[in-house]
């Protein structure tokens, strides 16, 4: 990585992207699902908490396919075990999560705050666990306080699809049509004079009813 003390941040972030991008790329054609994306042009300039439904095993290869913003995500502490991965995972600024451990929980908040007032995007998954397509779970708010603390845009996220390659087959991989929809950014402040309660009920009916409507255009 002997370039990063030549590029920006933004063109460094860019470049450490290709990779993942192209190993995703890949993944999904291997899948031989349809994959499409609405609301690009929804991205905005800076860094931007990217805040997800949570459908399937497919969810990360799928959005690191199809937006072209470079973003690090939140990480079980388990894939730290895997060869090669994590060393990249680390260059696009992941925050590693043992959901076992308060004290981690509470790092992993002021580690993605950090990230995020370095100038990195981030993509969280407020329902914690993947809901395999059945119905859009409870969102916990933390991500709300990580908004607020660096500062940044919330760009709400709606995935269609995924939990039919894998998760609603028994595991086993098939082609499906995935949807991804980008909605439109909360700013920060808008998130810092909401009450958090409002602010939680009004960005998971946003990703539920858009959910809904993907799911009546396939």
């Amino acid at each position: 990585m002997k370039q990063k003390q030549y590029l920006s941040l933004e063109e460094y972030d860019q470049l450490i992207h290709t990779e993942p991008q192209k190993w995703a790329t890949g993944i999904m054609k291997r899948t031989k699902s349809k994959v499409s994306i609405q609301g690009l042009e929804k991205l905005p300039q800076g860094p931007v908490l990217f805040v997800s439904n949570h459908e399937g095993n497919f969810d990360i290869p799928t959005l690191l396919s199809t937006i072209p913003k470079p973003f690090g995500f939140i990480s079980k502490k388990e894939v730290k075990k895997f060869p090669i991965i994590p060393m990249y995972m680390q260059e696009m600024n992941c925050v590693f999560l043992d959901r076992t451990d308060r004290r981690s929980a509470l790092k992993s908040i002021t580690d993605t705050v950090e990230k995020l007032k370095e100038g990195h995007s981030i993509l969280i998954f407020p329902e914690g666990t993947r809901s395999k397509g059945d119905g859009l779970g409870e969102f916990k708010a933390g991500f709300l306080r990580i908004a607020k603390d660096a500062n940044v845009s919330i760009l709400p996220i709606a995935i269609h699809g995924t939990a039919d390659i894998m998760e609603k087959n028994n595991n086993k991989v098939m082609p499906a049509t995935v949807q991804v929809q980008l909605l439109d950014p909360i700013s920060s402040d808008t998130i810092k004079e909401m009450n958090p309660k409002e602010a939680l009920a009004m960005i998971h009916s946003r990703i539920a009813e858009t959910i809904v409507t993907l799911s009546k255009q396939k």
